[in-house]
């Protein structure tokens, strides 16, 4: 099953290059051929997880982050949108090939909004690329970082919220913990050293492809 699903997912891709490098001098349908391969790209992250305790470690947070940076501004969170849609309506492209609103209504299912709300807030901050940032100045470089980190942070508020009030409901929570503990030691704590290297790896490769994505989907507005 899984094996299918990513078949899918790679020959969705795949025509999606097509249509892009066939429709580049139109820029509406270009900007909509990169949402839809960043959200399957975002899709195919899916199959990457390590387990760890009640939430395994993932991709997708990162690659959401990632392509709302690369995108910027409003357009940034689209792909990632479209990825929870796909998921909503049943397809399996949430963590460990799972999909459907059983997921969302799960004990991580914060998070998935969590993925979201990240996006928008690092492609609100880290805004439309230019393709003046091929040569890199400090300002750059520092707001697409604070873009990054930020969208990391802010998509753990949601779920470590709805994790908190399951964990509550269901009494799950150790005799010897609050519930806030329990809840950080759970779903923050064992995942920032792996979320500091996403974030370091995310940052200059988001550094290098702006620039670029600008020659294509912001071309026109940069020559204003």
């Amino acid at each position: 099953m899984w094996i299918l699903n990513l078949d899918c997912i790679l020959w969705f891709t795949i025509f999606d290059f097509f249509v892009i490098v066939l429709f580049m001098k139109n820029l509406r349908i270009l900007k909509l051929s990169f949402v839809a391969l960043f959200a399957a790209i975002i899709c195919v992250g899916c199959f990457i997880r390590i387990p760890l305790g009640v939430i395994p470690i993932v991709l997708q947070n990162a690659l959401c982050v990632l392509c709302a940076v690369l995108l910027g501004g409003f357009l940034g969170a689209a792909p990632t949108a479209l990825f929870l849609l796909a998921g909503l309506i049943g397809l399996p492209v949430y963590s460990g090939g799972t999909g459907g609103l059983a997921v969302w209504l799960g004990p991580t299912g914060g998070f998935l909004p969590g993925y979201l709300i990240g996006a928008m807030v690092a492609g609100f901050i880290s805004g439309k690329p230019d393709v003046s940032q091929k040569k890199l100045s400090v300002k750059v470089v520092v707001r697409v970082t604070l873009a990054v980190l930020a969208g990391m942070f802010i998509l753990y508020v949601p779920g470590v919220v709805r994790f908190f009030y399951w964990a509550t409901a269901a009494g799950k929570v150790p005799a010897d913990k609050t519930a806030l503990a329990y809840t950080m030691g759970a779903c923050v704590i064992p995942y920032i050293p792996g979320d500091i290297l996403k974030a370091a790896i995310v940052i200059p490769v988001a550094l290098k492809l702006r620039p670029v994505l600008a020659q294509y989907l912001y071309e026109s507005s940069n020559k204003n």
